[in-house]
């Protein structure tokens, strides 16, 4: 049950009310920012709130059990810091939301209504709504070991153990493209094509620096990177635009032995039966199904 402060449920019980709604959010930069639908701005807990941004969120939806719940937000593109450009790169992505009730009369006076993290996002020409969602959908994520071909572990993290200092590469020879989607480099020619497919870049300069995209695909040809993005970037590129990127890995076998040689940290297993096997039978003319046990070092 909510606990609600005494002063706060005197003002609730008084009959007229001086009360509005806050949204705090804090992104995994570390950015806060604070809007409300208030006509003022409010500086509630060291933070400021910013008004006349035409934010408002729907009803919050809650069930019993496990079900996901949640809310809409919807504002303007008008706030200070709010930048389209921003929420295209993904900025915002996972970024934690609380939603408060707050005297406007009395800020001391406030009420946690909400907690969850940014969703899926969608953005108009002057307008934006973000889908907030509940803290039960963290239940959702994967947790523990899972029995499956592929690596588990992400790349870089405690459990893969490569370094990514190590697999990190920097280009400056940003080559202007039209799509804003694919760009070419001259500077990564020493690795082989597909060495980024699935890899981060960052840019460190130009008009989308500090964003950071996803790799779709990744070819070398004539001593050139052809970098194919999942999207298109936010600003325009420019001829020289500086970046960092980190090597791409499928989470394969044979990726993480021939590519980065991490076999002893491999957290899959590549030799699992798949249901073609699992529904054959022995014979002696098939070296898989011979009894004998498999090669570890194959693929």
């Amino acid at each position: 049950m909510r606990k609600i402060a005494s002063n706060l449920a005197a003002h609730f019980a008084g009959g007229a009310t001086t009360l509005c709604h806050c949204w705090k959010v804090i992104r995994q930069d570390g950015t806060i920012m604070g809007f409300t639908d208030h006509d003022c701005d409010l500086m509630v807990n060291g933070v400021t709130y910013l008004a006349n941004t035409g934010l408002d969120g729907t009803k919050i939806d809650h069930a019993l059990g496990l079900s996901v719940g949640g809310m809409e937000v919807n504002g303007a593109l008008t706030a200070d810091g709010l930048l389209a450009d921003d929420l295209i790169n993904g900025k915002y992505d996972n970024a934690t939301i609380e939603y408060w009730l707050v005297n406007w009369a009395d800020v001391t006076q406030t009420l946690l209504l909400d907690l969850g993290s940014v969703g899926q996002i969608k953005r108009g020409e002057y307008a934006f709504m973000a889908e907030m969602r509940g803290l039960a959908h963290l239940f959702d994520q994967e947790t523990g070991r899972i029995f499956q071909k592929t690596c588990s572990a992400n790349f870089g993290d405690a459990k893969c153990g490569v370094s990514l200092a190590g697999a990190t590469y920097t280009a400056s020879d940003t080559i202007l493209t039209t799509d804003g989607a694919t760009l070419l480099t001259t500077s990564l020619a020493a690795y082989s094509s597909g060495w980024f497919s699935n890899g981060k870049l960052t840019f460190t300069s130009g008009a989308n620096a500090g964003s950071t995209v996803t790799i779709k695909s990744d070819t070398l040809a004539n001593g050139v990177h052809t970098i194919e993005l999942w999207m298109p970037l936010a600003a325009p590129l420019a001829v020289g635009d500086a970046l960092s990127v980190v090597a791409g890995c499928d989470k394969t076998f044979d990726t993480c032995r021939t590519q980065f040689a991490n076999v002893t940290n491999f957290r899959g297993f590549p030799h699992m039966p798949g249901n073609d096997l699992v529904f054959s039978y022995v014979s002696s003319s098939d070296t898989n199904l011979d009894g004998g046990s498999m090669n570890i070092g194959e693929s």
